[in-house]
């Protein structure tokens, strides 16, 4: 049995970070940045600078940004949250426009000096806005996490200044302590009541989203493309329906998600196929929850040594957390997820993030199929072994070389697909 204080734990992590996100959570927290500047300015900026870290440029690039009428990039993530965004939304901050206000975002776009530099800052996720209107000016900053407002000035003064502790992503609730074992104990005991609408809302969009993936035309169509190749197989169609997801958002669908780890791709691959097992399976809704529950734990232990953005695609670490889920979902076991988990880190670790954009619905794809897979590896008897490459002999020194790996190693990696991507880094 776990402790009260650790089941209460698990509760508050899964309520911080399964929340609803609007289009890419990297221009979003440029928008909600924006409308908040806006907010303290208390008028539209005439003239705004923008000091964004490398990884947020990296990942807001090439994405479409949703009710902008089709416009990628930050400045239009700033001009979106100026114009039409309400702070008090937080990351659906541009989740409401109506087509007549659509053109205004362009429009103010292309009237205003908007100055973008990437900022020299140890902090990867990192964004920095200042506005002037008339005599007046304001600053507004975002820090470790998308929605974490750290500093607000007006006309010079401070606001508000919450410390910044790099590293720490900018989380509230205890991330230390998990391990796979106690996840599947929390899944096992957790009163269904004290997790239901956080996971109904999850179901509810992610799967809303997914569906209109495989129904319209978004992105690489990476959903069709592969149903049409497998038809009728489950494994496929989880797959299938995660990536469709992921082509919908990354190519400006205005329909919300429900994000974990700060991301909306990793928050659909890790409840996507989850759902479409279960939905296949006959299960009963109290086997879903539990099993999202572990899914998402699973994902978000990975990547609190990962952190938020990093060179380490994090499409692998929730794949790797819903194939947990489909473990628990077939076998049960503690152990089945924790082989689960070594295996399917085993074989996609090291895969890259070069940005948000159309191909990670592939990425998405491949993360799943090897969390399925290392789920029937255990049911076959096969294994990877400690010793073989980053993998040891326990799953949490597993996670733990993976955060390592990412964190450290793939440091140089990062830098060098920013230099890649664009001239400002």
């Amino acid at each position: 049995m776990l402790s009260k204080e650790k089941m209460l734990n698990f509760i508050a992590v899964l309520e911080e970070e399964l929340v609803p996100a609007t289009g890419c959570t990297e221009p979003i927290a440029i928008a909600y940045a924006a409308a908040k500047l806006r907010a303290v300015l208390g008028a539209r900026p005439e003239k705004i600078r923008a000091d964004i870290s490398g990884n947020i440029i990296k990942n807001t690039k090439s994405v479409v940004v949703p009710n902008t009428g089709g416009l990628k990039g930050i400045g239009s993530a700033i001009a979106a949250g100026i114009v039409v965004g309400k702070d008090e939304a937080v990351l659906q901050v541009i989740g409401d426009v109506s087509e007549a206000d659509k053109p205004a975002i362009a429009e103010y776009m292309n009237a205003t000096p908007i100055e973008i530099r990437c900022a020299d800052t140890p902090v990867l996720l990192d964004i920095q806005l200042r506005g002037w209107a008339g005599e007046h000016s304001a600053f507004v900053r975002i820090a470790e996490s998308h929605s974490n407002v750290v500093r607000l000035e007006k006309d010079g003064e401070v606001l508000l200044d919450i410390p910044v502790n790099v590293g720490a992503g900018g989380t509230r609730t205890d991330r230390a302590s998990i391990t796979v074992e106690d996840i599947v104990a929390f899944a096992n005991e957790v009163e269904i009541d004290a997790v239901k609408a956080t996971l109904d809302r999850q179901i509810s969009y992610n799967s809303a989203i997914a569906e209109e993936g495989m129904k319209g035309n978004w992105g690489a169509n990476i959903g069709s493309v592969l149903m049409q190749m497998y038809p009728g197989d489950i494994a496929v169609e989880a797959r299938a329906y995660a990536a469709a997801g992921s082509d919908a958002r990354m190519s400006g669908c205005e329909m919300p998600v429900v994000i974990v780890s700060g991301s909306g791709n990793q928050g659909m691959t890790a409840s996507v196929p989850v759902i479409r097992y279960a939905k296949h399976l006959g299960v009963s809704e109290e086997k879903l929850y539990r099993a999202l529950v572990v899914s998402d734990l699973v994902t978000i232990h990975q990547k609190t040594g990962i952190g938020r953005l990093s060179a380490y695609c994090g499409a692998v670490s929730a794949g790797v957390g819903a194939g947990a889920g489909i473990a628990y979902l077939l076998d049960g076991s503690a152990e089945a997820v924790a082989a689960t988990v070594t295996n399917g880190v085993a074989i996609l670790s090291g895969t890259i993030c070069d940005g948000a954009k159309p191909s990670c619905a592939a990425k998405i794809a491949s993360s799943v199929e090897a969390g399925i897979l290392g789920y029937r590896m255990y049911r076959d008897g096969q294994k990877f072994s400690g010793g073989d490459g980053i993998l040891h002999g326990h799953v949490e020194e597993t996670i733990t070389n993976v955060g390592i790996l990412a964190r450290e190693g793939m440091r140089q990696t990062d830098e060098v697909i920013l230099k890649i991507m664009t001239e400002r880094c």
